[in-house]
């Protein structure tokens, strides 16, 4: 039987972290329930993960004696332990709860215990294998993002299925896809014609019409942005993921779709544009003023892109991104304030997506309420969140866990548009 000693992090990645390792021990040190003890205050999402990994071990531990361990329904066995190392390291401080953690996993080693210590602090990691010690990550909701689903993928066809597209506005299509995949079909050497969407029910290819007038003043420059439009201004696509790099227009889009499936197709009562409040680098601490004016600095990538579709959105009703805001056509709101509501007939933004942990993307998509639609944008490669990283945050997971669901939709955005030192910036840097 293998011990598995799990570390502070998990838990705040994962609540319910230790019914993922079947038929085995899962090992939880004192030191690791005084952090989350210290935790379970703070009214965040980090508090709230924390009480609840207290209260399930709490109830494991109800069914017997956590020292001697506790069979869980899952086979594996809950132990407590404290630490009782005589021989420490010399240059292992005391004074650090993540070196009697880590002491807690050296102890079982001596006793011959087959012993893996998980943790998402890579740092720890790297001390437990200077230790002797099997380091892991945990890796229960890992994505490996060079194989992430694009959502698309090009196609060659005969001139005569191209004709018939265009012709009937759908052919059938019994090659294997998944339920939304777009394909971009072309003849052999020639360039991209025409964009298909699959329906799997039907199993046919939909053409993807091309647009008569600009979104909100906004035109897509490339075919992935065609497709973009296209899932977003789908009524019946209700959740949708644009991944991309830095400049691909992915929070651009959403805004501008989601302007006119309010202002002038009346399809939603509003449009609720959320981020998470991480820092890229140093945090400014706190702000004075009201929750607005709190916002503000964080929500300022969002006030730029309404801003240049108030610039180039010609709508004599709509006087600038102020009168959007006064009349509740456009919210932008902090995370932190979403959870716990319940959002009907809304067009939901949620930006930065890469922050949020799939507990916490869980815990944000099922604030959906009837009527409602939601998209999440996000680039996987600029995390700044610390115990995330491009195949283990939310977005990422999302975007394999729902890819072939006929409610969803997803698209892979890889040109920068912004201007071409952001292209180069991106590709190089």
């Amino acid at each position: 039987m293998k011990s598995f000693v799990v570390d502070t992090n998990v838990f705040i990645h994962k609540p319910d972290a230790i019914l993922s390792f079947r038929d085995n021990e899962v090992v939880v040190p004192l030191w690791v329930l005084e952090e989350l003890d210290k935790l379970k205050t703070f009214s965040d999402e980090r508090g709230r993960n924390a009480r609840q990994a207290i209260r399930l071990i709490e109830s494991i531990g109800k069914r017997g004696n956590l020292s001697r361990g506790v069979r869980m329904e899952n086979g594996s066995l809950l132990r407590v332990v404290l630490t009782h190392e005589k021989d420490i390291p010399v240059d292992l401080r005391q004074d650090s709860a993540d070196n009697k953690i880590l002491l807690t996993a050296l102890t079982l080693k001596k006793e011959g215990r087959q012993v893996f210590f998980v943790s998402k602090d890579i740092n720890a990691r790297v001390k437990a294998t200077a230790l002797g010690i099997m380091a892991v990550d945990y890796e229960k909701q890992k994505v490996n993002l060079s194989d992430l689903y694009a959502g698309y993928r090009p196609e060659i066809v005969p001139a005569e299925t191209l004709a018939a597209l265009r012709s009937e506005r759908r052919v059938p299509w019994h090659h294997e896809m998944r339920d939304n995949e777009f394909l971009v079909l072309s003849e052999k050497g020639g360039e991209s014609a025409e964009i298909a969407r699959y329906s799997a029910p039907e199993s046919s290819l939909v053409l993807v019409e091309r647009l008569e007038n600009p979104v909100t003043g906004v035109s897509p420059l490339n075919d992935n942005q065609r497709i973009a439009i296209s899932l977003l201004l789908d009524e019946s696509i209700r959740l949708v993921t644009l991944v991309g790099k830095a400049g691909t227009g992915k929070t651009l889009l959403a805004i501008a779709c989601g302007l006119k499936k309010v202002i002038e197709d009346k399809a939603y009562s509003r449009v609720l544009v959320a981020r998470p409040v991480v820092p890229m680098g140093k945090d400014i601490g706190y702000l004075p003023g009201a929750k607005a004016e709190k916002l503000s600095p964080w929500m300022q990538p969002l006030f730029d892109n309404l801003d240049y579709i108030m610039s180039v959105y010609r709508n004599p009703a709509i006087k600038n991104s102020d009168w959007l805001l006064t009349n509740k056509m456009i919210e932008i709101e902090a995370l932190t304030y979403i959870r716990g509501r319940s959002l009907p007939n809304q067009f939901i933004v949620i930006d930065e997506a890469q922050n949020l942990s799939p507990h916490e993307i869980k815990t944000i998509v099922s604030r959906a309420g009837e009527g409602t639609k939601m998209v999440l944008t996000g680039d996987p490669y600029q995390i700044d969140s610390p115990y995330l990283d491009s195949n283990s945050n939310g977005l990422t997971y999302l975007v394999e866990a729902f890819k072939g669901q006929h409610l969803f939709g997803h698209i892979t955005l890889e040109k920068s548009e912004r201007s071409r030192l952001a292209e180069l910036a991106a590709e190089i840097l």
